[in-house]
């Protein structure tokens, strides 16, 4: 409902993954087999930045008016509180970047064939960008210049995550099994799931100190 009331947070990064995605056939080349060679990584590289231009907004008015703190403050197991916070995050940037990709992926030529691998993907990427971005912004959120240090932050642990599905989907493009790519970041993500609400309840303790 947050998300909703924030229209402008939420189209944002949208809005940026359409676009960019879409200059690609434009700027770089309108050959068909470049781009669909390109797809995977462009694709990748778009719905990474997309989250992090807005993992920001995932605590920041928040922290501005006081209702974090009150919220840290309650009675019960904070870690709930901060799981909802990044799902609410994933279901508002996160789901609706895997229902975008494969419609712009058709732009760069993308093999058909490959979409599901491209959606698999997504599906269990994008949670795992939520997860380590809330860390950095929950360490930074207490900076004036937050927002870029985060990133700074963030950027080195999404490289894994953006490796291992590029070559999913490559793996996938070319006929090859992906199930081995899917299983590293299937544990990934349930690891991080475990461990990421604690690691993000101690950094807003670190910040609020």
């Amino acid at each position: 409902m947050l998300a909703i009331r924030r229209r402008r947070e939420l189209a944002n990064p949208l809005v940026f993954f359409v676009i960019v995605v879409s200059l690609f056939p434009l700027g770089v080349s309108p050959d068909q087999e470049l781009l669909s060679k390109m797809a995977p990584g462009v694709i990748w590289v778009t719905a990474l930045l997309a989250t992090l231009m807005s993992m920001d907004a995932m605590f920041r008015s928040d922290y501005d008016d006081g209702s974090l703190e009150q919220l840290l403050l309650l009675p019960g197991p904070k870690v709930l509180l901060i799981g909802a916070k990044i799902t609410a995050h994933w279901l508002s940037i996160g789901l609706p970047l895997v229902v975008l990709a494969p419609v712009m992926s058709l732009l760069l030529y993308f093999p058909m064939h490959a979409i599901g691998s491209l959606i698999v993907t997504l599906l269990i990427s994008t949670p795992i960008l939520s997860l380590l971005g809330s860390v950095g912004v929950a360490l930074t959120l207490s900076l004036r210049s937050g927002g870029i240090l985060s990133s700074l932050l963030i950027l080195p642990f999404y490289i894994p995550v953006l490796i291992f599905s590029t070559m999913a989907i490559n793996a996938s493009a070319n006929n090859l099994p992906v199930s081995g790519y899917y299983a590293l970041l299937v544990a990934f993500l349930i690891v991080l799931t475990i461990l990421i609400p604690f690691a993000v309840v101690a950094a807003l303790k670190v910040s609020y100190n």
